[in-house]
């Protein structure tokens, strides 16, 4: 990397590796008369040879700087400023020097490109890797597949998709290898963009590259997003016709698939022939377990994996803590816990308080919650939520935020329905405009549903209904107009009533619970004739409703 002028001395920029893996500029001076590239291999003999005339022209420049000891004669030299705090900052300031150079009209290498990429997708730094995806030649980063790849997984792993996908399209020979296909594909997959993850896979057949080991488990994630099972079948076919039957990576990934879209016995299978089970074959298989209600069978799959050796993780420990319905059970992995002083790992604990708070148990709940060595905001939330029903879950609030832990959208669902359960109008229109204003959370449909609940519970049926149809920045859902239905219901506001019992038939028309309502509402008007209307649009649908003696009846349309 260099640039010669006139007859001025010319600085040429050369990156090391420091002692934080960071790569460092560090400038060498030459005279007018020599010229040299990073890349020649005879840049150390010559800088050896010119090294007592350098230091000797240009002793005055180094008194503001700061030298390194090298073998070389030749003076390396930084600009002297304070070190950084953080890894962040060490990055920032490799990139500030980066600018500089290039702003001088020094070219840089393509590997300072591909290492500080790597850098910052280790790091997960998206805002540092914008700014170098900004600093590279577009003609090079179309041209070089390793640098539009290292920048494609960066993007996609940090969830920018739109931007990942960009570069994708910009790649001239991205079927040479699988890598940007697995990455792009991850990224839609981590994102929740199912569809997209499982287009792409197939749009990858159609073009020719064939799948490695990596593409696999991350279209079968998306499978199991979207819990297709003929989709997840169809790529176990194409793994066993790539050679992947033996693959543990692969089979673990079927197992999860499996489980998640409904076929615990395919599950089980494919988890039978991993040779080598590890603790993402366990987990997969526990959790599948606790997904279908299984709990006996989580007991036994947790007892072989024990006498297999396996210590189980923390993960496996609060998945099967958290899906444990009943008590008794429970408390047997509970008991094991203790017996090894494990209970105060931080995500075991979070379980040990939800499974306390599920069976009544509060001072139990109370006492781990007490006690824990760290909090995170899920232990807040634990303990929040299972306070609902009085007024602690908002002094539990209130410590929260006075120990500096920052609440997320899950703190304010639970905090809006105890408002709305105790009929703490004020409280809960001051946490909900907190929520917004203070930690910048958008109001999720959760949130407006318990906003609903909260006037309509204190009978301010219009205030709800203005909310909904006024206020909410998000098209309402069944959520909310089920709560606004169900307030006109408890108060008989029949006019409201309609609108909200009209929405939910279109967005919910197979939920005899919406018909159920709407009977009680024009039963307690004494509009009995559009009770009948109601009872038989729901015999229509086939759906269950209530006689005025309170006993679920079902009703068949014979009008065939």
């Amino acid at each position: 990397m260099s640039r010669r002028t006139g007859g001025s001395s010319v600085a040429a920029v050369r990156w090391r590796r420091g002692d934080s893996g960071f790569p460092i500029m560090l400038t060498v001076s030459r005279p007018p008369s020599l010229r040299l590239h990073c890349s020649s291999s005879q840049r150390k003999q010559t800088d050896q040879k010119n090294g007592r005339y350098l230091s000797q022209r240009h002793k005055k420049q180094r008194s503001s700087t700061l030298s390194f000891r090298k073998s070389s004669p030749t003076p390396l030299l930084i600009n002297h400023k304070p070190s950084p705090q953080t890894k962040l900052e060490a990055l920032d300031a490799v990139i500030n020097d980066l600018e500089s150079s290039i702003n001088n009209g020094i070219t840089i290498d393509t590997q300072t490109y591909a290492s500080l990429l790597e850098t910052c997708y280790r790091l997960r730094a998206l805002d540092q890797g914008v700014r170098i995806n900004r600093l590279i030649p577009p003609n090079l980063l179309r041209k070089n597949e390793g640098l539009s790849s290292k920048l494609l997984r960066l993007y996609a792993s940090c969830g920018q998709v739109n931007g990942a996908h960009e570069v994708f399209d910009r790649m001239s020979r991205r079927n040479v290898a699988a890598f940007p296909w697995n990455s792009l594909i991850a990224g839609y997959a981590e994102s929740g963009q199912y569809e997209d993850a499982i287009a792409l896979y197939f749009q990858m057949a159609e073009e020719g590259v064939e799948p490695d080991r990596y593409t696999f488990p991350r279209v079968l994630k998306a499978c199991a997003g979207i819990k297709s099972i003929h989709i997840g079948e169809a790529v176990h076919r194409d793994a066993i016709r790539s050679g992947f039957t033996k693959d543990d990576f692969v089979l673990n990934s079927l197992v999860d698939m499996y489980a998640k879209c409904g076929d615990i016995v395919r599950a089980r299978k494919v988890f039978e022939k991993i040779v080598h089970k590890d603790m993402v074959s366990w987990n997969s298989m526990l959790m599948g377990y606790i997904r279908h209600g299984l709990l006996l069978e989580t007991l036994d799959i947790f007892r072989e994996m024990l006498f297999q050796g396996f210590q189980p993780d923390s993960i496996s420990l609060s998945s099967i803590l958290t899906g444990m319905s009943s008590l008794k059970l429970a408390l047997q992995v509970q008991g094991w816990v203790v017996r090894r002083e494990v209970q105060w790992n931080l995500s075991i604990a979070n379980s040990l308080i939800v499974v306390y708070s599920n069976h009544g148990m509060l001072d139990k709940a109370r006492w781990i919650f007490d006690n824990m060595p760290e909090r995170d905001t899920v232990s807040w939330n634990s303990i929040i939520s299972a306070h609902t029903k009085s007024r602690e879950a908002l002094l539990y609030y209130e410590q929260m935020v006075r120990d500096g832990a920052k609440p997320d959208c899950i703190t304010f669902v639970s905090l809006l329905s105890t408002c709305a359960h105790l009929g703490l109008v004020k409280d809960g229109e001051r946490l909900f405009s907190t929520m917004k204003e203070k930690f910048g959370i958008s109001p999720s449909m959760e949130h407006y549903a318990c906003v609903v609940n909260l006037y309509g519970r204190a009978g301010m049926v219009y205030e709800a209904y203005a909310i909904v149809v006024e206020r909410m920045e998000i098209e309402a859902g069944p959520t909310v107009w089920g709560a606004l239905l169900h307030a006109c219901c408890l108060h008989r506001n029949v006019e409201i009533g309609e609108i909200a019992a009209e929405k939910l038939f279109e967005l919910e028309p197979d939920n005899e619970h919406n018909f159920e309502l709407l009977i009680r509402i024009y039963e307690n008007a004494g509009r009995l004739e559009d009770v009948e209307k109601v009872r038989m649009m729901a015999a229509e649908r086939g759906l269950d409703f209530l006689h005025s003696d309170g006993q679920k009846h079902r009703t068949r349309n014979t009008s065939y």
